[in-house]
């Protein structure tokens, strides 16, 4: 019997031992943090073997095949020395894919993931089809695929997931936009994340389909290069030559092979340009899909949106508090910035991952008028935006932040946490961020 390791204990990891176990493998679980107290009640309930805060060498060193959770990086020792002894390491969606013949919907990007999985999934399930929700988002997809019967998964994978990937397969791959992210995992090497997300890719067929920005000069460049098989289709903010998706007159315009569909841009529930892709590239998918159009308008219209992503958290004395913890790089908080429509006092800051400022530089001069730098360590981002901006303040707590925040706030400005940096300095992940951020706003 085939001995698999897994490493990581988390949602991703517990799912993959869940899934392994099914299917009569040997099975051992090894995190070296602490594990949730869910997550042991439910490996010690089926008698999944495990350990925390520690691997024993080993016993992962005799495994069969590993699979890494998304958090670990190829750098490790351990990882490493498995790869020298020719063990095979793979991800928990390459994983569950081996197991399931569903059609499988995958979505990357560095930008608008979370939100266009969400909305495709709320597509396809108020159409009535029988879809699982899963990868970066709920439920992992391992999980769902040893316990539930799907006949579609709506997948977003980041590319970490990604890079684990081998003989998996999307049989419509959505990428939104590549701009630079975790590069501290890819050795400060833009290419190497690039590769990482055209993964999305691998493997297709010509009767798969593959959809993409087509104003991205990255993935454009990329897709020039790489000459996908697959059937493409391309989204953009305007009409234009073999454009497939797009705004025009007010209204969006879907073209595919089977028919036109058209919407009134004024009825999607999600406003700002970067939504507008996100609703364009889901209605592309939804189309191919056969999804009836008055279902394709009725979920573009009533969709409500993702938690900590431009998330309206409430309006003291004339200031209009925003979540968006969720922006953990700097193109996401440029798209926060784009659509504000009042001035701002920003709340950036926490762990940096190779981040360049630049990119906002122009529309935090022109629309911020104060910052307050939320860190461990802000030297960063002081020596970026020092003398730039008139007021600067640091804060070492969320409470800090939002009080400074809402003291240097005129009625009528909105109050931004967009902090273009991941949340590990001072939270347990970009969640535990909003949801303070959340709490300390409506205990002003």
């Amino acid at each position: 019997m085939k001995k698999i390791v897994i490493l990581g204990g988390g949602e991703s990891g517990v799912g993959s031992a869940i899934l392994a176990q099914a299917k009569g493998f040997e099975v051992f679980l090894s995190d070296n943090g602490a594990l949730q107290e869910k997550y042991k009640i439910e490996l010690t309930s089926r008698n999944i073997p495990f350990e925390e805060k520690g691997h024993t060498e080993e016993n992962i060193l005799s495994a069969g095949e590993i699979i890494k959770s998304p958090g670990i990086p190829d750098s490790v020792p351990l990882i490493q020395q498995a790869k020298a002894k020719g063990i095979s390491i793979i991800s928990e969606i390459e994983f569950a894919g081996r197991y399931t013949d569903a059609t499988k919907i995958c979505i990357t990007g560095s930008n608008g993931k979370t939100t266009t999985t969400s909305l495709l999934y709320h597509l396809l399930k108020s159409a009535g089809l029988n879809v699982g929700l899963g990868g970066n988002i709920g439920k992992s997809f391992a999980r769902q695929v040893a316990e539930n019967s799907y006949d579609y998964y709506v997948l977003e994978l980041s590319s970490f997931q990604l890079d684990n990937m081998y003989d998996f397969k999307a049989d419509i791959a959505i990428l939104l936009n590549i701009t630079p992210d975790h590069l501290d995992r890819y050795d400060h090497d833009f290419q190497k994340y690039v590769d990482a997300k055209m993964r999305i890719t691998q493997n297709q067929t010509p009767e798969d389909a593959f959809i993409y920005w087509a104003e991205d000069p990255v993935v454009t460049k990329e897709v020039a290069k790489k000459q996908p098989i697959a059937r493409v289709f391309t989204f953009s903010e305007h009409k234009a030559d073999n454009v497939s998706a797009y705004a025009d007159n007010d209204q969006i315009v879907i073209n595919t092979s089977k028919s036109v569909f058209t919407m009134e841009q004024d009825l999607l529930a999600l406003t700002g340009t970067h939504n507008l892709y996100n609703s364009l590239a889901s209605a592309i998918a939804a189309k191919l899909l056969d999804i009836k159009d008055e279902k394709i308008r009725q979920s573009l219209s009533d969709f409500k949106g993702v938690e900590h992503r431009l998330e309206k958290v409430a309006t003291v004395r004339g200031i209009q508090f925003i979540n968006d913890s969720k922006a953990t790089n700097v193109n996401s908080c440029w798209y926060a910035l784009k659509s504000m429509k009042t001035k701002v006092v920003l709340i950036l800051g926490g762990t940096d991952k190779g981040n360049d400022y630049q990119e906002i530089e122009e529309l935090v001069k022109t629309k911020v008028h104060a910052l307050v730098f939320l860190g461990v360590d802000n030297s960063k981002l002081h020596k970026f935006f020092d003398g730039k901006i008139g007021t600067i303040v640091d804060a070492g707590s969320m409470e800090e932040a939002v009080t400074k925040a809402y003291s240097l706030s005129k009625e009528g400005d909105s109050v931004l946490l967009s902090p273009c940096c991941a949340s590990f300095d001072l939270f347990k992940n970009y969640e535990d961020r909003g949801d303070q951020f959340k709490y300390w706003v409506r205990k002003l």
